[in-house]
């Protein structure tokens, strides 16, 4: 028997925790000694305070003739903790013993997800210091320092670990400059920003493209007590509070008069979202859990995460080029408005292979370069294409039948072939209906794929029973390549697999094992078709 290969239900079920891991992988290498650790680590953090004192100086020149003195190690370290200590493994206990809150980026040198998030990391460490916030961002080389990466608990790159008084917690938050450091000030006791100024809140404004707003007259009671845990039980979204009406009017404009509001506001079409329900801390979770997407959200490296974790797990994905899918996206948004709170749209460019092959492949179209739109209902395990031209009235009739579970699941099928005259008929996805569970005949199927290495000794057992079987009209031996065809009756989990399913009864197959000879075959197929009308059985082999 072949080891099981995931199948494309498998594969369905577990892609998104494929992608949430991304490339991590294993930490190997060996450790610098301790006398280039301290060495190179000081080069490094000088450095940073070079930058930082470059800019300094830009702003406010010194005296002439005045000449700086290379500063002390106290002086460079306290000067490099506002922007991004380099750790090693002499320094890492102690920066974190002797910090409240310090957040470390775990980091390989070659690995291109540790490359994308380090200028992150460096915006939002540049963000946090110009907020005043405590926090201490520091980054280590996993690689290059193995022992420490070990006891930090760091296993894959990159990894980012929030150490609070020394007690470390999973960084949970996005990977936008601008979504680490709303992660950090919830998680570090700022989990409401508070405004008090109509100037405050345009500022506000300039930085922010998505917050919830929250307008009560005073900053206390069961209401706001309920606004308070939303804001700190949320990683995502930055919340605001303020007692002033006009203020709250530059944030949300038009809000009337009144003793409590929250609101979403986020620079997409559908720009301001009123919260109607009653002030529970789940009720105002679930609204922004429904609402902070678009219309129609663009899948990015960056957003994957959030996209795969909503809690609408009813999903429809457009897979078209960028410039094709700007003629659709209106026609996409007015559908999206009819079903927001039912459907996500998610619109994915099928040249970024790393986001649409992973989904294309589950529909066996993952060489396809047309317009493609599909939909994933995660809680049944579905998958579903539309197969109609992409008219506004087939794309709402689509999701109409996804809603109401009138539409059918799709499943890959290879074109019908030819199989007039042949020993052995191909079953292709659309044809295993027909001439397996409704052929009047016993069936032996046998059920491969092309990566499997042993399914070519079964097969080559398989022609040989048909050809010792031939002419004995009641028995069809067929197969199927499971990794291009399926259907939901044929439930397979490692190949090769031979199902006999005899004609009286086709809703249980019989399981053979392909580990039995070529005589133990013959004797099972002849078992079970005795006593069938109209047919010859033949001796064993």
């Amino acid at each position: 028997m072949c080891a099981p290969k995931p199948t494309s239900r498998f594969i369905f079920s577990t892609l998104i925790l494929l992608l949430l891991l991304g490339s991590f992988i294993t930490i190997t290498s060996s450790e610098s000694s301790k006398a280039n650790d301290d060495v190179d680590d000081m080069e490094g953090i000088e450095e940073l305070m070079a930058l930082d004192e470059e800019d300094e100086l830009q702003e406010q020149p010194p005296p002439e003739g005045v000449h700086h003195d290379k500063p002390s190690e106290a002086e460079v370290l306290s000067k490099a903790q506002r922007i991004v200590l380099e750790l090693n493994t002499d320094s890492t206990k102690r920066v974190i013993d002797e910090n409240e809150y310090v957040l470390v980026l775990g980091y390989a040198p070659w690995c291109a997800r540790s490359a994308e998030l380090m200028p992150r990391f460096a915006e939002a460490a540049n963000s946090l210091k110009d907020l005043g916030s405590s926090l201490l961002m520091a980054k280590l080389d996993a690689e290059r320092y193995p022992k420490a990466a070990t006891v930090l608990g760091i296993k894959g790159f990159p990894t980012l670990l929030l150490f609070v008084n020394g007690t470390s917690q999973p960084y949970s938050g996005g990977f936008s400059s601008e979504e680490i450091v709303i992660w950090t000030r919830k998680k570090t006791g700022v989990p409401v920003v508070r405004i008090s100024t109509v100037a405050e809140a345009i500022e506000f404004i300039k930085q922010h493209l998505m917050f919830a707003v929250g307008l009560f007259q005073k900053f206390e009671g069961p209401d706001y007590d309920e606004f308070v845990e939303a804001a700190t039980s949320d990683n995502e979204i930055q919340f605001v509070e303020t007692s002033s009406t006009e203020v709250a009017n530059v944030l949300f404009p038009d809000i009337k008069p009144t003793d409590r509001f929250v609101g979403l506001v986020k620079s997409e079409p559908e720009k301001y979202t009123t919260f109607e329900d009653t002030f529970k801390k789940e009720k105002i979770l679930q609204f922004l859990d429904h609402n902070k997407f678009p219309l129609v959200t663009v899948l990015t490296e960056l957003n994957s995460a959030r996209v795969y974790s909503s809690p609408n797990k009813l999903q429809v994905y457009v897979f078209a080029e960028a410039d094709d899918f700007k003629e659709l996206l209106e026609h996409f948004q007015d559908v999206a408005r009819k079903f927001r709170t039912e459907i996500m749209f998610v619109f994915v460019d099928i040249r970024e292979d790393n986001l649409a092959k992973p989904f294309l492949t589950l529909f066996g179209l993952e060489e396809s370069d047309k317009t493609l739109v599909t939909a994933f209902n995660y809680k049944r395990g579905s998958k579903y294409l539309l197969q109609s031209d992409l008219t506004p009235k087939n794309i709402e009739e689509f999701c109409l039948g996804l809603v109401q579970s009138t539409f059918s699941p799709y499943y890959k099928s290879q074109p019908i072939p030819e199989n007039k005259d042949a020993s052995i008929q191909i079953i292709v996805g659309k044809t295993f209906d027909d001439l397996v569970l409704r052929s009047p005949k016993n069936i032996l199927l046998e059920v491969h794929t092309p990566w499997c290495m042993t399914c070519e000794t079964t097969s080559k057992q398989i022609e040989k029973l048909a050809k010792h079987f031939k002419g004995l009209e009641s028995l069809v031996f067929a197969r199927i390549d499971a990794s291009a065809n399926e259907h939901p009756e044929l439930q397979v989990d490692d190949y090769p697999t031979l199902l006999f399913y005899p004609a009286g009864n086709k809703s249980k197959p019989i399981k053979f094992s392909t580990k039995s000879s070529l005589k133990d075959l013959a004797v099972l197929i002849n078992n079970h078709i005795k006593g069938s009308q109209d047919h010859t059985t033949k001796d064993e082999l």
